[in-house]
């Protein structure tokens, strides 16, 4: 009896020693165990386009920037990484179905008609498709300032563009005022999302497409087509126009200018005229006979200048050239 109360007492002493022995051998492997994951959960790297957010027991500590960096392991740090420096789009209308170096294709939806269509000042519906694209300036405000800042974007690009796009009519929509409603629309979310604080920034709007529905697309390209015949017709007539009222008003200068130019030359020759008898009368006062013969000779010179073949022979003298005989008279010809 005595043997058979000793053996499980002895049976227990054995198993004490095996598990003593076994966490002898264990024990260095699970200390060494912890060394290596701690050691490896130490160290993490930031890539060139991320930011990391540390959190050391539920408080924000910083951020740190590319490159390797110590954490103080075992869940006391936590980091958050964040693609700061890589440039997000968000689409509306459309949604990019696969993307390659030339082509984007574009995958539709009839929830997507939800997004794009829109009311315009003048009380008409345009299917307006774009997209905006973004980065996160502020890593820790883009994870805890809002719960979901991506759908924040999308409300807020959503609403700004409506309102946008209400404010102009639908042609302007549809043609000339794209670039302004781009910008203003950038300028507005950029002003909203600065009020929520939520760390995005806001790098473009791009407008897409912009049509009118597809139930009255027909009607309303014929509407276009009327209108740019119509305007089509006007600058014709703006460039007939242009060309002929200039014209004639050009003529009319020239004429006018000619005239203006006949009269002072007139003018001219008027005082000229009256100059030179002023100064021939003057020389007839000094000496009456020499003026008035000068005048004559000068007058007579220039008569037969007009004559290409004369002949003047003096009325006393006979005989000169038979052939004359009978046919001269006084200063005749």
């Amino acid at each position: 009896m005595s043997f058979n109360q000793r053996q499980p007492s002895n049976d227990f002493e054995k198993m004490k020693q095996d598990l003593d022995k076994a966490l002898k051998m264990i024990g260095p492997f699970f200390v060494l165990l912890i060394l290596v994951v701690g050691t490896y959960t130490s160290f993490y790297t930031v890539e060139p386009d991320e930011e990391a957010v540390v959190i050391r027991l539920g408080k924000f500590t910083g951020t740190n920037s590319p490159g390797l960096h110590f954490k103080i392991p075992l869940g006391v740090d936590e980091v958050i990484k964040v693609k700061t420096k890589r440039v997000l789009q968000e689409e509306f209308g459309f949604r990019t179905a696969s993307t390659s170096r030339r082509v984007t294709q574009y995958r539709d939806g009839k929830d997507m008609d939800v997004e794009s269509l829109m009311l315009t000042g003048d009380l008409n519906v345009a299917d307006v498709e774009w997209a905006v694209q973004y980065r996160i300036a502020d890593p820790f405000k883009y994870i805890f300032q809002v719960a979901e800042p991506i759908q924040t974007v999308r409300d807020v690009s959503e609403s700004i563009m409506r309102r946008v796009v209400g404010d102009r009519s639908v042609s302007e929509t549809l043609t000339t005022g794209k670039v302004e409603i781009e910008t203003t629309a950038q300028e507005l979310m950029q002003s909203v999302l600065n009020k929520y604080d939520i760390g995005i920034q806001i790098i473009s709007v791009k407008l897409q497409d912009v049509n009118p529905p597809q139930v009255v697309k027909a009607s309303f390209n014929e509407v276009n087509e009327a209108k740019q015949e119509q305007e089509k017709a006007i600058n014709e007539a703006e460039g007939a126009y242009n060309k002929v009222i200039p014209e004639a008003r050009g003529k009319a200068e020239k004429q006018i200018s000619q005239a203006e130019g006949f009269s002072i030359e007139l003018i001219n020759r008027a005082q000229g005229n009256v100059a030179k008898f002023e100064e021939i009368l003057k020389e007839y006062q000094r000496a009456p006979k020499i003026t008035k013969k000068r005048i004559y000779l000068e007058t007579m010179e220039s008569l037969y200048k007009n004559f290409d073949d004369i002949t003047i022979i003096d009325t006393k003298i006979k005989g000169v050239l038979p052939v004359y005989n009978g046919q001269l008279t006084g200063g005749g010809k």
